[in-house]
């Protein structure tokens, strides 16, 4: 019987209706990027300071400016490594004394300011910025910073659970439905969040756009690796994610006109609420559907997409069956994601590597630290460095295969962090070389784990074993900060070294994975497990029609 790859070698393997999914699905993966990393904008921190009354009575009184305000009602700064006392602790003074001087009031009170006493912020904060944030609007400063991080790790929390579950849901009863349930739940809890009224209703609406947001992205990334032919497969699994790092420069320039999060929140959300119309754009895949038994529905999206590519299905290719084992198992577990030695040892490789491409990802970002003062551009360039990534990945995944690529870029990030460990500080220019290096590596390694992670599985569990595998980058992203800045209480450079351990060790490990270059996506277990070995008389098969005539013996 032949293969579904098979069959789009008949009917278009990257014709109009892949190409026109393709697009609807790459619009998806860029919307993505406003829950992953808008925590940017939304929890933007900007300077601060204790709000006193009668600071800006006396202000105006004294005709100061605001360089002079600060200088005479603000603490400085405090000892090294700790919190500034500007930003979390105030003068304990009364400005409303009509005796302080317009000329150093504070000189009249003690001779040196910093005997004088200082307390908590008892009345708010004054925030520098002309726009607003979660942090500003619910004063996540200060003794309630610990917010913020509880706001990132609870939608990091959402990742990982919808994930694993709703990975499960999508290769059990399919990848359409699942993908429409999450974007109709993903477009109202985000409306929701824009319109909470406390800090509350936020977590709860973001830990929900959390549990379906991502598996929604990657639901779309199996969808359109099961459209195309074998010969397009990696290129528009890079490009599916080349689109996310669009919609990163998309959003930086969203964020610069709504600098007002609840605005940027809803305009962000919009998105979500025209994909629904994929209802009527996006078949069911076939390749689910013959996983399951469901051979006449297959066959129908078949000849949908081959009618739309303008192509004819031969009569040879119009039955169709599930092959070898696929009948006896049709429901996905996770027992089958370790229950084979070779998936297995698949299985831990990429939890291993989705880990450390996330670590690493976020990682460095953090301990670089993005010194400039306009967040939007620094936002901005930090993407650009995501192109290169890409187009090396696709001018060299075909031509040198995908497993050494993805072993160097690993090595390159790690090599990188050791690099940057012995570079002194005075040579800067090196030292951001460098990073940026490691970046384009672990940016590499972070997109070519998505792509050899669908070709690993077989289709029943294919959905399942992304999903499972990619939630501990999700564990990744949850223990990052705590990573960079507790270690880097005991040594500035530490995290880079931990950083380097992790990246040469996932190198070497993705050397003892069988490489995919060229071959067709396993649809059952023992294909799978039989990938390191060249399949037998299945790449070169052909199919005739051929029509048979009636002549009668003589």
């Amino acid at each position: 019987m032949p293969t579904m790859d098979d069959i789009l070698e008949h009917i278009g393997e990257f014709d109009f209706f892949q190409k026109q999914t393709f697009f609807l699905l790459a619009l998806l993966s860029a919307a993505f990027t406003p829950i992953y990393v808008g925590i940017v904008f939304l929890g933007f921190t900007p300077d601060h300071r204790c709000l006193s009354p009668g600071v800006a009575e006396l202000s105006r009184r004294c005709g100061w400016s605001l360089a002079e305000e600060l200088n005479y009602t603000v603490p400085g700064p405090g000892a090294m490594g700790e919190a500034f006392p500007r930003q979390c602790r105030g003068y304990e003074v009364d400005w409303n004394r009509s005796a302080l001087s317009c000329v150093d009031p504070l000189a009249g009170l003690a001779t040196n300011r910093s005997h004088l006493p200082l307390g908590p912020c008892r009345h708010g904060w004054v925030y520098d910025t002309h726009g607003s944030s979660i942090v500003t609007e619910f004063n996540l400063v200060c003794a309630n910073s610990w917010m913020l991080d509880l706001f990132q790790s609870t939608v990091n929390a959402g990742f990982f659970i919808g994930a694993v579950g709703i990975g499960y849901l999508a290769d059990r009863f399919g990848r359409k439905l699942c993908l429409l349930v999450t974007i109709l739940i993903n477009a109202a809890s985000g409306v929701l969040m824009a319109v909470s009224p406390n800090y509350t209703w936020v977590l709860i609406f973001r830990l929900i756009q959390g549990l379906v947001s991502k598996a929604g992205w990657l639901i779309g990334y199996i969808l359109i690796t099961e459209f195309v032919g074998l010969s397009y497969r990696r290129t528009v699994g890079v490009v599916y994610q080349v689109a996310f790092t669009a919609g990163l420069l998309a959003l930086a320039g969203v964020a610069y006109v709504l600098p007002h999060w609840r605005w940027l929140q809803l305009t962000a959300t919009l998105p979500n609420i025209c994909f629904l119309l994929y209802y009527w754009c996006i078949p069911e895949s076939p390749r689910w559907l013959i996983s399951q038994n469901k051979s006449a529905k297959a066959m129908g999206v078949i000849k949908y997409i081959a009618k739309k590519n303008g192509k004819s299905l031969p009569a040879s290719l119009q039955s169709l069956r599930p092959e070898e084992e696929v009948d006896e198992k049709l429901n996905p577990s996770f027992l089958d994601l370790v229950r084979t030695p070779q998936i297995r040892k698949h299985t831990l490789i990429l939890m291993y590597n989705w880990f450390t491409s996330s670590v690493l990802y976020q990682g460095l970002i953090m301990h670089m630290g993005l010194a400039g003062s306009n967040i939007y551009l620094d936002f901005f360039y930090s993407a650009l460095v995501e192109f290169p990534a890409a187009l090396i990945i696709i001018l060299t995944i075909d031509r040198i295969g995908r497993r050494f690529p993805w072993a160097a870029s690993n090595l390159l990030a790690g090599a990188a962090c050791l690099a940057s460990v012995f570079i002194p500080e005075d040579l800067q220019w090196l030292r951001v070389t460098v990073a940026c290096l490691g970046r384009m590596g672990i940016t590499m390694a972070y997109e070519m784990v998505c792509l050899v992670n669908a070709e690993l599985y077989p289709t029943f569990i294919r959905n399942l074993g992304v999903l499972v595998c990619s939630s501990m980058c999700d564990i990744g992203g949850i223990i990052t900060p705590f990573l960079v800045y507790r270690l880097t209480n005991i040594w500035h450079e530490l995290p880079l070294v931990v950083f380097a351990v992790v990246g040469l060790v996932a190198g070497g490990l993705v050397l003892l994975l069988p490489e995919t270059k060229g071959k067709a996506l396993p649809e059952t277990i023992d294909e799978a497990e039989n990938m390191q070995r060249p399949r037998k008389n299945k790449e070169k098969m052909i199919y005739l029609q051929v029509k048979k005539l009636d002549i009668p013996l003589n």
